[in-house]
């Protein structure tokens, strides 16, 4: 399925590279430079390395490293030196590539955000985490809904950002704005390898959709990222898995064709539309409500654990980070997305 890698690409196919890459210290100015330009030579090792390949996946925190420092100096604008190293990157490529920046907020803490930008330049999505790892990350949560985007071969990709990937309805959500490939990229380090693998195989399953899945690799000197790029195909099976090797590309060929007709021909475990048309064998269409108390209370604002009362990790300060003041604002428009 993975035609070797991309090595042998079909007409239908779309070859996809997952970059394990180092992972950095960046506390100046100077740091942040320099790892610009590691990334953005990435790039070019990336064209060099497979001549077939399309689109090119760097981890979460591939710019910035794991200090969770917020310095307003280390922060990243969309109009900066370094997205524009990045365009610059894919254009002399001619390929599209998907990059991480920790993006400063006027408005409070900065925001962990991701773009894919195409073989032109342009910024084609634009995603801020909705979910933190919290209590360890300090991120505004995001404010900007989970977009996709029309990428190379007409392919329908979505992209969430780590902790997202914990979560069944970020998948979900993906899929049912129409992600046929979901991106996920993370700087998890060893303690979450069970959980990495099983999450990614189970977003690919639940929603018929392919999962191609990268974090951070190697040490910094405090943490250890673990690398292991995955390739899940819509029926949850492993097509290509990455080791702990830094800086080593994962690639395979997808199929975005095949899911379609997954999504269209499956009966049995088509299950992002059997979800909201459920027993349609004994009543017409399947039953059409929301029986979940968790959605509808969510909705209503009142989504609360049994258990509420017991949960003692209620913001930051385990990690040394003070209480906040602020309210979350809500949702803001995004300028990429139509």
């Amino acid at each position: 399925m993975s035609g070797l890698g991309g090595l042998n690409k079909s007409p239908q196919g779309l070859v996809l590279g997952l970059v394990q890459l180092k992972l950095p210290v960046v506390d100046t100015p100077v740091q942040l430079k320099l790892q610009t330009q590691v990334i953005c030579d990435m790039v070019d090792k990336a064209r060099r390395n497979m001549s077939t390949m399309d689109l090119v996946v760097f981890p979460e925190y591939s710019l910035h490293g794991l200090s969770m420092n917020t310095a307003k100096d280390l922060m990243v604008s969309l109009d900066g030196a370094e997205v524009a190293a990045f365009k610059a990157a894919c254009v002399r490529n001619k390929i599209w590539g998907c990059f991480s920046i920790m993006e400063f907020n006027p408005k409070g803490n900065p925001y962990n955000s991701g773009l894919i930008i195409d073989d032109q330049g342009q910024i084609q999505l634009y995603y801020r985490k909705l979910h933190p790892w919290i209590p360890v990350e300090p991120w505004e949560p995001g404010n900007l809904g989970v977009p996709v985007c029309i990428g190379p071969k007409g392919a329908k990709l979505g992209l969430i950002i780590c902790h997202d990937g914990m979560f069944p309805e970020m998948a979900r959500e993906a899929s049912y704005k129409g992600a046929e490939i979901i991106i996920r990229t993370a700087g998890y380090t060893a303690p979450i390898r069970h959980a990495w693998s099983i999450t990614n195989q189970s977003n690919a399953f639940q929603n018929l959709a392919i999962t191609a899945s990268v974090c951070m690799c190697g040490s910094d000197g405090t943490f250890d990222s673990m690398g292991e790029g995955m390739f899940c195909n819509f029926d949850g099976t492993v097509m290509v898995q990455g080791g702990g090797r830094a800086d080593e590309i994962i690639t395979s060929e997808l199929r975005p064709d095949l899911v379609r007709e997954a999504r269209a021909l499956w009966g049995v475990e088509n299950n992002i539309y059997q979800l909201y048309h459920r027993g349609y064998v004994a009543v017409k269409g399947g039953a059409q409500d929301c029986p979940y108390s968790f959605m509808k209370d969510m909705v209503n604002g009142t989504y609360q654990l049994p258990w509420d009362e017991s949960i003692v990790v209620r913001d930051g300060t385990t990690c040394g980070f003070a209480p906040p003041t602020r309210s979350y604002a809500g949702e803001e428009i995004n300028p990429f997305m139509s």
